[in-house]
């Protein structure tokens, strides 16, 4: 009998989803946002925002892995790690802010993380304005 090993990055690979699944899966995360906004509203801090977006992952039984530390190399080094809020069903990262307005830099970080651990798309989430405040950020590696 013939053994086949799968590489990691392959296993990656097979597991991406679909751009629709894709789509799918930020709408879900966007309509959890807006729900937690419009019970909570502006003016907290992100810590309170996170923990409320826990609840709602869980209770949706959405997976998720929460302040996730992630490597960061330079060719072969490793220069250090950053945290990213939430990596949600290991296809999208959610970054939440409680700031003024989302700006360019915000977009720069989270395009870091997104080729960092080369995953597709991401979500800013500004919780701090009377609208909750979105920005979608897509990876084409």
């Amino acid at each position: 009998m013939e053994e086949l090993i799968v590489s990691a990055e392959a296993q990656r690979e097979i597991k991406l989803k679909t751009r629709e699944d894709l789509n799918k899966l930020t709408d879900k995360i966007i309509g959890i946002a807006i729900e937690v906004h419009k019970a909570i509203g502006p003016g907290f801090v992100e810590r309170i925002y996170d923990q409320a977006l826990r609840q709602e992952f869980i209770n949706c039984k959405i997976n998720f892995e929460s302040q996730k530390q992630i490597k960061v190399n330079y060719k072969d080094v490793e220069l250090g790690l950053q945290q990213i809020d939430f990596l949600i069903e290991g296809e999208l990262i959610l970054e939440i802010k409680a700031v003024s307005r989302i700006n360019s830099a915000h977009a720069a970080q989270l395009i870091s993380y997104l080729k960092t651990i080369k995953v597709r798309v991401g979500l800013i989430l500004n919780f701090s304005r009377d609208k909750l405040e979105i920005k979608r950020v897509v990876n084409k590696f």
